[in-house]
């Protein structure tokens, strides 16, 4: 009978699994992880035309933004890019304005998690893309050059192929199933070559934070909301997350009121993820089993309802209580927030050299997405954390390579979220949540453009990949004194990108900044600097430091492109929207210069290489 049992058993299991075979969905771009990067990933590549599916084991889209209840955007405010861009002004359409955002002090954009996943859904539902939600993945195979996935999703067994496989998940948990090479945890000195990391490597990532967001009830009678005493609660783990009106300082930095308008979000709610004797937690997940992982994910929440019972208890807050922000039984986000996650070796690693100083090298000619916001971790939880004075290594803003989210050795593979290709001092700034959205999008136009050429994604220009992100208002440069209304966006976005025209960096307080300075006067040795690497016959044009005037320029024109019929300058000059006036004798200021040389020299056309070195330049 038992045998008779274990047969009946396996059967089923067997036509389970046939069906599910039988059911096998075909897919251009498949994407693990409809967090931040996945669904920015997802949305790109279906856009451009790709037939993409995302993978997600929520019922939501966002995963940092969302899911984890992150919903204050950290850095990006100036560089409303791409995706990013599109996202905050249908928050600010949804909340009557930029100013209904602005509730707490840490982000001038806060929202409910609820809002933005309905947004991001919202954006989502478009042709070409399909989400199976609260869909867990099962393995990932290769297959022939894709790559097939079996997950489950409610109960039952499904499965896709793909050409191109997208690793959004918020640990970079594929790359060990795909056999890619990748970093973990602190980088050595040796290995990077930056002088803040330690002596020696080790695999310590950062703390994550069980965030919760609480509501507001005012003076409404009732136990809905307020947590239990955990059981091992001590009080002493918080009394310094902030100076109480009873007069104990303990230590803290902010008066309680400051500690919870940190995170206000709009209609009286408040995101709990407070790094100063608040609710981060050590998790040291890379030396753990899944089993132990998710009962050390279990203690975690449970020290954030530690936390939380301190504020209602202790600091007396008892009309804030856990809502129903989220679909859970507990109100808790249905995920942690998680800061770091392995990274891919890639084409390239960028180090905090590169974003310090960037015109020190080419890597800046790549880049495919922006960021503004300082080097920031969090390792108080685990005293055996190296110590690094993270606060104080100062960057101006900067641009990320395309070479970072392309593995060097596994094909039709890409990486879209925290798991980029990056120095883990410098995944301190490109792990927030508006440059993870431009991640995303570049994964998903290499991704989409790679299936319109029928190519690998290592075979893709970089400046295709970047000619389409253009076009959805992405930057490539992060200058913060243009943005994409100006009609001559685009061309000085190509000028900075090509290094024709640099920008002018300079560390500022918790927002970064690079200037371009549109009208600011062009000398004729500047431009004829800028223009070398792609024309060589340019090296004998005596240039001075004079403000360079539009003769020069046409001389310019007489010697890269002699064809050109100089006459058309003139004739164009006014549906170009040039603003200046045409006056061969008066200077040129960066604006001006921008659209004359995209529109006639055209040196974006010229391909670069993953290191951004000048390929073919013109003689």
């Amino acid at each position: 009978m038992e045998s008779m049992k274990r047969i009946a058993v396996v059967l089923i299991v067997f036509l389970t699994y046939v069906t599910s075979l039988n059911a096998q969905s075909h897919y251009d771009v498949l994407i693990i992880g409809g967090g931040t990067g996945g669904t920015a990933a997802g949305i790109q590549a279906a856009r451009m035309g790709a037939k993409v599916q995302i993978i997600e084991s929520t019922p939501w889209l966002g995963g940092m933004l969302t899911s984890a209840g992150v919903s204050a955007i950290d850095g990006n405010h100036n560089l409303p890019s791409g995706i990013w861009g599109e996202f905050r002004q249908r928050l600010r359409d949804h909340y009557a304005g930029a100013e209904a955002l602005a509730t707490g002090w840490v982000s001038h954009t806060l929202f409910e998690p609820s809002i933005g996943n309905k947004i991001l859904q919202e954006m989502a539902h478009i042709p070409n893309l399909d989400i199976a939600f609260n869909a867990i993945y099962i393995d990932v195979l290769k297959d022939g050059e894709g790559w097939l996935v079996n997950y489950r999703q409610e109960g039952q067994l499904r499965s896709a192929k793909t050409k191109i496989l997208i690793d959004a998940t918020e640990t970079g948990e594929l790359m060990p199933l795909v056999g890619a090479d990748f970093r973990l945890g602190m980088d050595a000195k040796r290995d990077t070559g930056e002088t803040a990391a330690p002596e020696k490597a080790n695999n310590i990532v950062q703390d994550i934070t069980y965030v919760a967001i609480l509501e507001d009830v005012g003076t409404k009678k009732g136990k809905r909301g307020l947590v239990k005493k955990p059981m091992n609660y001590d009080s002493k783990e918080f009394e310094c997350a902030c100076k109480r009106e009873d007069g104990e300082m303990f230590g803290a930095i902010s008066n309680c009121r400051q500690m919870l308008n940190y995170g206000k979000l709009p209609n009286n709610k408040y995101m709990i993820n407070w790094p100063n004797c608040g609710n981060d937690f050590y998790l040291n997940w890379p030396e753990l089993t899944s089993e132990q992982r998710r009962a050390k994910l279990k203690e975690a929440k449970k020290f954030t309802q530690g936390f939380i019972y301190y504020i209602q208890n202790k600091l007396g807050h008892k009309n804030l209580r856990i809502g129903r922000e989220f679909p859970t039984k507990d109100g808790f986000p249905m995920i942690p927030y998680e800061r770091e996650a392995r990274r891919i070796k890639g084409k390239v690693l960028l180090t905090v050299d590169h974003i310090e100083k960037p015109y020190d090298y080419n890597l800046y000619r790549t880049g495919i997405a922006v960021g503004d916001y300082p080097i920031d971790h969090h390792h108080d939880k685990n005293p055996n954390t190296p110590k690094i004075d993270f606060i104080n290594i100062k960057v101006p803003s900067y641009n990320i390579p395309m070479g970072t989210l392309i593995p060097k050795k596994i094909e039709n593979f890409i990486v879209a979220e925290k798991n980029i290709s990056v120095s883990n001092i410098v995944n301190g700034t490109t792990r927030l949540q508006p440059v993870v959205l431009g991640l995303g999008q570049a994964a998903g136009a290499l991704a989409a453009q790679a299936i319109l050429e029928r190519k690998k994604p290592s075979e893709i220009s970089i400046r295709k990949v970047q000619e389409a992100l253009l076009k959805q208002n992405a930057y490539l440069m992060p200058f913060i004194d243009i943005d994409p209304s100006d009609p001559a966006f685009h061309a000085m976005q190509r000028m900075g990108i090509t290094g024709i025209l640099k920008g002018y960096g300079v560390p500022y307080k918790w927002a970064n900044q690079t200037w371009f300075y549109p009208d600011q006067i062009v000398s004729e040795y500047e431009f004829i600097q800028g223009l070398l690497p792609y024309f060589d016959n340019l090296v004998d044009l005596a240039a001075s430091g004079k403000g360079l005037t539009l003769n020069f320029f046409k001389e310019v024109v007489r010697r890269t492109n002699p064809e050109y019929t100089l006459e058309n300058i003139d004739k164009y000059w006014d549906s170009w929207g040039i603003e200046q006036k045409s006056n061969e004798n008066v200077p040129l200021n960066r604006r001006t210069l921008s659209i004359l040389t995209n529109r006639i020299l055209k040196p974006f056309t010229i391909e670069i290489d993953f290191n951004g070195n000048v390929l073919n330049n013109k003689k």
